[in-house]
């Protein structure tokens, strides 16, 4: 599944993240004038550029040597955004904003303004994927989709686009995943191992968006850490595409969720581990209460992941 690349490009750049650590207690003071003007520290600044681009270019030389099963071929075009029921696309516009945000929190260690934090780690969203989409399209086994591009771009879009708006981030784009009896039908398809079927079985994945009212109405009671959250998910798809699952028994349908969840990066705390912690958890939808909403009617789900 092309997914899958993408979820490991989010790793690496979530294992970079951790790295900077390293980085950030070797930083030098910030050096400032008279007027209390921030001087970006470009020595870091320029240590993540290299890293990053270390980085990128590994990765890159490593999906075309291992993942791509068949030699390359003559550039094509595929489309393929009748498959999965654009669950796949939820996972670009997912990935690419995380790539965004990770990114765009690297860059403010380097002091420099919060505009061309965010511009960079936007930016880095598309880069980190943008040659994987042209390598598919020189894959025989896969072909370049114009719906993953356009979902690439849409995910850091929602990451600058805030910014731009809001001067903040008030809705955030998180995942949640609980296992499925499909995976056993198709094992290869949707997964043989536990550690596999939460890329690979899109029935269990849930996309989310969070955000606070408090974020909105600034003046209200509402706790700034507590999210009202719509996601979405899918299910009976044994097959990416809907009609070859109905020819093998299932009926594919959309589903829809109502819940709660909490904004970790809203909780207070002095520990500089915790708030690191917080940050990379808050990519995750927590479980809760949830109203689910199918061509099935609603059900209330007492605790759903």
């Amino acid at each position: 599944m092309k997914y899958f690349k993408q979820i490991r490009v989010l790793f690496l750049i979530q294992i970079l993240l951790s790295s900077q650590q390293f980085l950030m207690a070797q930083e030098a003071e910030v050096i400032t004038d008279s007027t209390t003007k921030i001087v970006p520290n470009y020595k870091l600044l320029h240590g993540i550029f290299a890293a990053q681009s270390v980085l990128y270019l590994g990765t890159i030389y490593g999906l075309s040597k291992s993942w791509y099963k068949n030699s390359l071929t003559n550039f094509r075009v595929q489309d393929d955004t009748y498959e999965w029921l654009q669950m796949d696309k939820m996972g670009h516009v997912y990935t690419s904003y995380q790539i965004a945000r990770h990114t765009a929190e690297i860059y403010k260690k380097t002091g420099i303004s919060k505009k061309q934090m965010m511009i960079y780690g936007a930016i880095s969203g598309i880069i980190f994927q943008t040659p994987i989409e042209i390598l598919d399209g020189f894959s025989p086994d896969y072909g370049f989709s114009p719906g993953d591009m356009v979902a690439n771009l849409t995910g850091s879009a929602i990451y600058l686009g805030q910014i731009a708006l809001w001067d903040e981030i008030r809705i955030q784009p998180k995942f949640s995943f609980h296992f499925t009896s499909l995976a056993a039908q198709r094992p290869n398809l949707l997964g043989n191992k536990p550690t596999e079927r939460w890329l690979k079985d899109y029935n269990g994945q849930t996309y989310w968006y969070s955000g606070s009212p408090r974020s909105f109405f600034k003046h209200s009671k509402w706790p700034p850490w507590l999210c009202l959250s719509v996601g979405y998910g899918i299910q009976n798809m044994i097959s990416a595409d809907p009609k070859q699952s109905t020819e093998l028994g299932y009926r594919p349908y959309r589903q829809y969720y109502f819940s709660l969840d909490i904004d970790l990066t809203k909780i207070k705390t002095k520990s500089k581990f915790v708030r690191t912690i917080a940050f990379l958890a808050n990519s995750l939808k927590i479980p809760a209460p949830a109203l689910q909403i199918s061509k099935k009617g609603v059900d209330f789900r007492p605790l759903y992941f």
